[in-house]
């Protein structure tokens, strides 16, 4: 196989009201709007585009494990442990259903948080080495 995949282009997460949860993204993250109808939005944030697909009742992008824990889909990196608490303080101050930032036994720290339709995600402090390196001017931590 000469070709590789070079990159996620798009996540498809789901929400009950496409309206609610575009605003929800765009007001609370940052997200730039880029297409809405009744079933769907497209938005973008952290160099990622997104869909926003309306589904049913319940349905959400986490998953368990084979303990039974909820887990997350998607991990958001961030430049440090300094941002990372950043984040955490603003996320919680804007009413972002916020963990607490936790040590899981590697490097750096973690948090969870949760959109309105209860999709679970995770915020990281260790940007990727390809990302670091290609793509943040001055490629400097913010520790």
């Amino acid at each position: 196989m000469k070709e590789k995949l070079l990159r996620v282009g798009t996540i498809y997460i789901p929400v009950r009201n496409v309206e609610l949860s575009t605003e929800w993204y765009v007001r609370k993250l940052g997200a730039e709007l880029s297409y809405k109808d009744q079933d769907k939005s497209i938005i973008n944030f952290a160099n990622q585009s997104f869909f926003l697909v309306k589904s049913n009742e319940n349905q959400t992008a986490n998953f368990l494990d084979i303990y039974g824990d909820e887990q997350f889909s998607i991990t958001f990196e961030v430049n440090g442990l300094s941002a990372l608490i950043a984040i955490h303080r603003d996320f919680a101050e804007n009413g972002i259903s916020v963990g607490e930032i936790e040590d899981r036994g590697h490097t750096g720290r973690n948090f969870v948080f949760y959109d309105l339709d209860g999709n679970k995600f995770d915020v990281w402090s260790e940007l990727s080495p390809i990302f670091k390196n290609n793509l943040i001017p001055n490629n400097r931590s913010n520790d």
